[in-house]
């Protein structure tokens, strides 16, 4: 018998369907795999901002939690939207219980409109909890600033700041660049104990980046439940993520910033022994 690779994501969810889990579930099809998932927090969203919050109860996270875990063989998991202590607290009880091979973590602080998506108290929960615990983490600028508390302005402070969080017990350190201006973007892939890569893209200019992390860390969880190394998944999901954007950069979807493409070039459903 043959199953397919399957992929869980643990993020909230986006009402207007360009991020969180609805982003995760299209990048994870669009890639050719199985997605599950378990919601984490409602969002009241569109395309011009976050309207509203509302923490799913821990007990019925860690219902969904369970009930995915015990039916499914879990490839890898993606974390994303983590806004409460308590929420912290069951994924990283899950994540011991269950005992996942892959675990990516999007600490999800700020949406792209500006709006903060995480309590205060949560980030002391993240580092307790979640980021030593997952096997890459992939913040981004801003987010990475908040959890080195130091300015990142290049690259060279990006991959200071990476280091900073390998030294704070992270396994690996993807920090993403895309917030700082000009041609070139650049990405910081840190590992323990293996010094750290440089990833370079052009700039595609797109008014339509709504969820490009989120579809970032999902195709990274993909390609590493497909059998992709860390290092190759990393690569393989920045070549998605640009061609998702060069194919959605025309297309007006609502009246704020759209979303990627997902779909742009679906692959067939895998299947794995």
């Amino acid at each position: 018998m043959k199953r397919y690779p399957t992929v869980l994501t643990i993020a909230g969810s986006d009402s207007g369907g360009g991020a969180g889990i609805q982003a995760d579930l299209k990048t994870v099809a669009a890639l050719g795999a199985y997605g599950t998932s378990a919601i984490t927090a409602l969002t009241a969203q569109n395309t011009t901002g976050v309207r509203a919050i509302h923490a799913v109860p821990p007990e019925f996270l860690r219902q969904q939690l369970e009930a995915v875990f015990e039916d499914f063989t879990i490839d890898a998991v993606k974390i994303g939207m983590v806004n409460t202590a308590e929420t912290a607290q069951v994924i990283a009880g899950a994540l011991a219980d269950y005992q996942p091979r892959f675990v990516v973590f999007d600490p999800v602080m700020v949406s792209t409109s500006g709006s903060r998506l995480i309590r205060e108290d949560a980030v002391d929960a993240l580092w307790q909890e979640l980021l030593t615990r997952a096997d890459l983490i992939t913040p981004n600028i801003d987010e990475a600033e908040i959890l080195v508390s130091e300015k990142i302005t290049d690259l060279k402070s990006m991959q200071h700041a990476a280091g900073i969080l390998l030294e704070k017990g992270c396994k690996a350190v993807l920090l993403k660049g895309g917030h700082l201006a000009g041609p070139v973007i650049r990405d910081v892939l840190a590992l323990q104990n293996t010094g750290s890569l440089v990833l370079e893209s052009d700039y595609i200019r797109s008014p339509n980046v709504h969820g490009t992390g989120c579809t970032l860390s999902s195709a990274i969880a993909t390609y590493v439940a497909l059998g992709h190394s860390l290092t190759d998944a990393v690569v393989l999901a920045h070549q998605y993520v640009a061609g998702a954007i060069g194919h959605g950069r025309d297309v007006i979807t609502g009246h704020g910033p759209g979303p990627l493409n997902h779909s742009f070039s679906p692959l067939p459903m895998q299947v794995i022994s």
